[in-house]
């Protein structure tokens, strides 16, 4: 009786002892760098609970670089896409519009046959010309810089309303003075968000919306597609997480109620930036034609 009584205290003690491994090896192994959460308590005995302190720093450590890192990226990349936008505009653009001029010139002088089919290439041609000038305008979005977040937003709502997609925008009036870095993260994944919903969702209709929220504002995209379901989360969604990590936003990714997907991105005000987490400063000049 005495041996079982002390049998079940060790393994009692044991358990007890052990339960602070199992919660780290738990958040060893659920860990998402693009989605902080809490930490580990600190428990258990000496090498025990060291090695929990230990892998808390580490964790701190391995986030704060990530979001560096990732900072850098995506600066980077915007600087990038307004390199790009700014060729396509200044030399794609000019080309092609002075290509069209020389077949007006062209079509006016033209026998009646040649003078009709010069006039079809000039159509093609300035269809050409617009997707080059939407083209830039995605890649860098100047009515953001010149108008604003709500603009902007009002903007690709009608230019995804234009695609078949019917959206849904409502603006907010009492929204706090938001920064550039993150106007620009809120344009980019209202962007992305309503890019997932006209390629992949099968949707007919999408809600974008701006509000104010508790202590900061609140994006949604929400549309009545077929849902995310169990599939992994693909590029556009982690890149989504990079960015909002940037302004230490919570962004979340979830089966909307009746059905699609519903993005949730929840911005504090004023904006909390890692290291690095600038932006390339906004351009005025060049800027692609309305």
């Amino acid at each position: 009786m005495g041996l079982a009584a002390m049998l079940v205290a060790n393994a009692l003690l044991l358990r007890v002892g052990l339960a602070p491994l199992q919660r780290l090896t738990r958040a060893m192994t659920t860990t998402d760098l693009l989605r902080p959460g809490d930490r580990p308590a600190v428990g258990g005995r000496g090498e025990i609970a060291e090695l929990i302190t230990t892998y808390n720093t580490m964790l701190d450590r391995l986030e704060d670089e990530r979001a560096t890192s990732s900072a850098r990226a995506l600066s980077a990349q915007e600087a990038e896409r307004r390199r790009v936008a700014r060729e396509l505009h200044d030399e794609v653009g000019q080309s092609l519009t002075a290509v069209l001029l020389q077949l007006k010139r062209a079509a006016d002088h033209a026998p009646p046959g040649l003078g009709e089919e010069l006039r079809q290439v000039q159509e093609t041609t300035r269809a050409s010309l617009e997707e080059i000038r939407r083209i830039a305008r995605r890649l860098r979005p100047g009515v953001l810089d010149e108008l604003g977040l709500a603009s902007a937003l009002k903007a690709l709502a009608n230019e995804y309303g234009g695609s078949g997609l019917s959206v849904q925008h409502s603006p907010a009036a009492d929204l706090p003075e938001l920064d550039q870095e993150t106007e620009l993260v809120i344009y980019r994944v209202a962007q992305e968000g309503l890019t997932n919903t006209a390629r992949h969702a099968g949707a007919r209709r999408a809600e974008l919306a701006l509000r104010r929220a508790p202590g900061g504002v609140e994006l949604l995209v929400r549309d009545d597609g077929r849902g995310t379901g169990a599939a992994p989360e693909g590029a556009g969604i982690r890149g989504m997480r990079e960015r909002a990590l940037l302004v230490g936003a919570r962004l979340t990714v979830d089966r909307a109620a009746g059905g699609g997907t519903e993005v949730r991105l929840t911005v504090p005000v004023p904006a909390r930036f890692p290291a690095h987490a600038l932006v390339p400063a906004r351009e005025t000049a060049h800027a692609p034609p309305p």
